[in-house]
C-alpha cells in the first residue's frame, strides 16, 4: 500500500511558476513510476508528467517545456515544477504511482493516488 499527499497548490497569475510535491508513503517508492495528472471542471482527467523508476521522463505537448517532473527518492517525493503557468493550466492536480509502465498515458494505468491539490493561475 503506498500513501500519496500532494502539496503546493495555490493561486498564482499568469506567467507565474508553482511547485508542487507529492509525499510518499512506503520503502518500496523507488520502484514506482509516479505521474502527474490534472482535472479541470468538466474535463477529463489528463496526464501533464511521467517518471519511471529509471527517471526517464514524459510529457505531452500542451506542457513540454514548462512543466518539470522530478523525484527524490532519499525523500520518496515527487516534484512538478510548473513555469509560465497560463490560466488554462487551472485545474485539480493529483499525484499517482503505478506499479507498471504499461498505459502509463492514462488513469487507469495508476495503482495509487493523492487526493489532489488546487492549482488556479489568474489572467
Amino acid at each position: 500500500q503506498v500513501q500519496l499527499v500532494e502539496s503546493g497548490g495555490g493561486l498564482v497569475q499568469a506567467g507565474g511558476s508553482l511547485r508542487l510535491s507529492c509525499a510518499a508513503s512506503g520503502r518500496t517508492f523507488s520502484s514506482y513510476g509516479m505521474g502527474w495528472f490534472r482535472q479541470a471542471p468538466g474535463k477529463e482527467r489528463e496526464l501533464v508528467a511521467r517518471i519511471s523508476s529509471g527517471s526517464s521522463t514524459y510529457y505531452p505537448d500542451s506542457v513540454k517545456g514548462r512543466f518539470t517532473i522530478s523525484r527524490d527518492n532519499a525523500r520518496n517525493t515527487v516534484y512538478l515544477q510548473m513555469n509560465s503557468l497560463k490560466p488554462e493550466d487551472t485545474a485539480v492536480y493529483y499525484c499517482a504511482a503505478s506499479k507498471s509502465s504499461f498505459g502509463f498515458w492514462h488513469e487507469s494505468g495508476y495503482d495509487y493516488w493523492g487526493q489532489g491539490t488546487q492549482v488556479t493561475v489568474s489572467s
